[in-house]
Parts: C-alpha cells; structure tokens; sequence
C-alpha cells in the first residue's frame, strides 16, 4: 500500500474520532507528574486538543505539535529502540508510552509531517525518510526541579561515547492488510515506535544504517542523564522543516526554538 494512501486513511479515522466528540470540550486531563498538565490555562488549553479519550496523547494546535506522557523503564544497556508501546519492549526502550503510535502518526499528520518510509533492504539499504521530528522531554528530578533535554541527550553512542548526534525522521511504519480477513494493523503498534535500529515497521527512525543485530547495536541508555526508571515524563515531537533540521544538526542541538517550549504547568 502506498505510503500516501496509508497516511490518507489514518488522517481519517483522527478526524473521524474528532468530530465524534465535537461536543467536548478540549480540556487535557491532568496528568500523574506532580499535577504536571500540557496548559496552564483555558486559552492555552483551547490549543490542545485529546487525540484519543482514553489516552494521555494531545495534538497542540497553535505550536504543531504532539504532546504525551511517558515513563522511564530502562536506563542501562544496548538499545534498539527509545519509546515503546506500553507492554511490548521495554527491556530495549529507555521509555514506555500508554499511547498507540498509530495515534501519533495521526497527530503528526495533523501536525503537517509527512511520512515517507521506513529503511528499506531490497534490492539495496535506503535509510528511512521523512519530515525531521524534533524530540523534547520535560521531567521533575528528585530535587523538585523541573528540567528538559533533547531525546538524543538521553542515548549514547557505543563507539564514541558521546550522546547521539542523528535526528529522527517520520518513515511512518506500515499498514498490514489481512488477507483474507482484510483487517488493518498499524505494524509500529506492535512495538516500534521511536526507533534507534533500523526496522521495517519503525513510526520514526534514525536516517542512516544501523543495525538491530545483538553485537552490532550502535547505541546505549546515556545512564547518568537518564533520571529514575519510573519518572514520569512529557514527551513532546516537533515537526521541523529540513533546513531547520540541518542548522540544528550544525549546532549540535544547542540552539534553542520557540516551538521547544516546555507545556505549561497547571
């Protein structure tokens, strides 16, 4: 199925979703982070709107961008991915999310990312691709401060020893058709959601070649910048236009953007 109808579709069942509950005020329900919520106030939270009511995931309308919880639940070992599906594989994510990827890839699309694909292998390796997505985290330490870093910051490159200087792009997983039932499966629901190896079904991905391979994995958990397994942390992906993505690359992530801000306190 082509990459464009797929997106096509899953843009439609959010606006479905939308209009289902067009009566409802879009208010952010508090989240369990020191009473931690996307606004602060009615106007701030006019901007978000819930992308699914039984899940802590909002699209911020004014800034583009998806908002959503997430927890620690490994910080030390090889990597394969950084954010997992709640329950699928914590044991090589740093984060577990309570959210579907497939909802934050209908988020992104309403954001105006724009999938491409996920890192292909026939008949030669073509590295995923994509609108760049910008990964920020907002966490409380045990000190009561509020503190941000960047996704990469929390990943450390096995070789070098330095925190990971690739940024992710929106490949978009795949949709599998049933064949005989013809029922849709979104694959990164499974467990491939913000990925660091290479996967066939990875929602977003680094863009170059890395392996998934036991003795070959590329990256670690950057253990003493990762906070508690258990810290609750906002989880917020910016879709950024390409030449804003190389001069952040330039920079090696230390230039700051308006659309990093941290979501208001409550």
């Amino acid at each position: 199925m082509r990459i464009r109808r797929q997106s096509s579709w899953i843009l439609g069942l959010l606006l479905v979703a939308a209009c289902a509950r067009a009566d409802e005020p879009p208010t952010p329900v508090a989240v369990v982070d020191k009473g931690l919520s996307p606004a602060k106030s009615a106007k701030d939270s006019a901007d978000l709107v819930r992308l699914d009511p039984e899940a802590p995931v909002w699209i911020d309308i004014k800034r583009k961008r998806v908002v959503m919880l997430a927890e620690v639940c490994l910080r030390e070992g090889q990597l394969e991915m950084f954010a997992c599906p709640r329950g699928t594989k914590e044991h090589e994510s740093v984060l577990s999310v309570p959210v579907k990827p497939f909802t934050v890839h209908a988020g992104l699309l309403a954001a105006g990312a724009e999938a491409g694909n996920p890192a292909r292998w026939v008949p030669k390796f073509e590295p995923a691709r994509g609108t760049p997505i910008e990964i920020t985290l907002f966490w409380t330490d045990e000190q009561g401060t509020r503190q941000r870093a960047r996704g990469q910051d929390w990943i450390r490159q096995v070789k070098t020893g330095k925190a990971m200087d690739q940024s992710w792009v929106f490949g978009g997983s795949t949709l599998h058709v049933d064949e005989q039932t013809g029922a849709k499966s979104y694959l990164a629901d499974y467990g491939e959601f913000i990925c660091i190896s290479n996967f066939p079904g990875a929602m977003l991905d680094v863009p170059v070649e890395s392996s998934d391979k036991a003795g070959d994995l590329q990256f670690e958990a950057f253990s003493d910048r990762i906070p508690p397994q258990g810290t609750k942390v906002t989880l917020v992906l910016t879709p950024k236009p390409v030449k804003i993505a190389k001069e952040m690359s330039l920079t090696n992530g230390e230039e700051t953007h308006e659309d990093g801000a941290e979501p208001k306190e409550q």
